[in-house]
């Protein structure tokens, strides 16, 4: 059996050429309709990055124009041992989609505290007496996924979608987001339009309120909760610095992470107003409009994870296949020594993949 070693310069050249398909994919989300878009695809697959997720629907995209695969968004995707994992294999002349995954080492201090007490510990390396160990960054290196579709094996079960019927709310979703604002420690009231001035909702960080339209269907009021428990989470006078420069970022990343709940409950995302991103994203200083919509793609997928991962609601999957141990996936990612080799079709026998 032969296997496949990729060399530092191998890395290095498809690390080089992911953020290069990275910055594509970025400057190809121009409009609000093609923000929307992505935010949707990253409900679905929301336990990647923000980065990765549009990694993966790209390279997806290009399979798809090149009849590689039957359907022009993903079902499920994972690494090549987690796919092993569930009894699948990766179908022999099916590409893998480059992602970016962290590259860690372990370095050990006897003085934690201080920052440039930190060495690197070499790979078997035991620390010495007194001393603590911690796993930091210190780059990205390229990793593989793959589509189901792209497999075969043992079948894999589908999961209920839920699905909103128009102006209907998911069952809990109003409870649930309720919750959190209030357990925020903001007072949560509903009130006529004619109190808004035209809006539908308001969060007050001084009088630590919020006030939501209660004269609409259930769905624009989740919707609108949503976005105000965005705003909760976000934008606080010292939460993030680049939304005093730019209000409209701040909207957009509310509306954003409001859409991301919605669509992980099935709910219509067209209502979902998002403006031109190349409008949004060249307005703060000292930042390129691609490192703007990255920062800001990752902190809306970010928030709304963790405020999915808090509400007693049905959702839709998070784009791992059913069954797929994260536990084991981690170790896999963790242990796994080597990635397919860049450009290069699997070789069901000689080669390995990483989770």
């Amino acid at each position: 059996m032969s296997s496949y070693t990729p060399s530092h310069s191998d890395r290095d050249a498809k690390v080089a050429e992911l953020h290069e398909q990275l910055g594509a994919a970025v400057e190809d989300l121009v409009t609000g309709e093609q923000w929307t878009r992505a935010l949707e695809f990253s409900a679905r697959f929301r336990t990647r990055s923000f980065n990765n997720l549009l990694l993966i629907h790209a390279q997806h995209a290009a399979a798809f124009e090149a009849g590689r695969v039957p359907e022009p968004t993903p079902t499920y995707v994972a690494g090549f041992k987690q796919w092993q994992a569930l009894g699948r294999s990766v179908t022999a002349g099916q590409h893998g989609y480059g992602i970016l995954a962290p590259r860690t080492a372990r370095f050990a201090s006897a003085e934690p505290t201080r920052s440039d007490s930190w060495r690197r510990l070499a790979q078997g390396e035991r620390p010495r007496a007194g001393e603590i160990v911690r796993q930091k960054l210190i780059g990205v290196r390229p990793a593989y996924v793959w589509d189901v579709s792209q497999t075969e094996g043992r079948p894999i079960p589908e999961r209920p979608e839920p699905r909103m019927l128009h102006g209907e709310a998911p069952a809990g979703l109003w409870d649930g987001l309720a919750a959190l604002v209030q357990g925020a420690g903001y007072e949560l009231t509903t009130v006529d339009a004619s109190d808004l001035g035209g809006a539908n909702g308001r969060t007050d960080f001084t009088a630590r309120t919020v006030v939501v339209r209660g004269d609409v269907d259930a769905a624009a009021q989740v919707k609108t909760l949503a976005h105000e428990l965005a705003h909760v989470r976000l934008h606080g006078p010292t939460d993030n610095e680049d939304a005093p420069q730019h209000r409209g970022i701040g909207e957009v990343e509310a509306e954003s992470v409001a859409l991301m709940i919605g669509a992980a409950h099935g709910m219509e995302t067209s209502g979902y107003t998002i403006p031109y991103v190349s409008g949004w994203a060249a307005t703060v200083a000292g930042r390129t409009p691609l490192e703007v919509v990255q920062s800001t793609g990752e902190r809306v997928r970010r928030t709304a994870v963790d405020i999915l991962s808090q509400l007693p609601t049905e959702q839709l999957g998070a784009g791992d296949p059913p069954g797929l141990d994260r536990t084991f996936a981690s170790q896999a990612v963790a242990a796994a020594a080597s990635t397919a080799p860049p450009n290069r079709p699997i070789d069901r026998v000689a080669s390995r993949g990483i989770a």
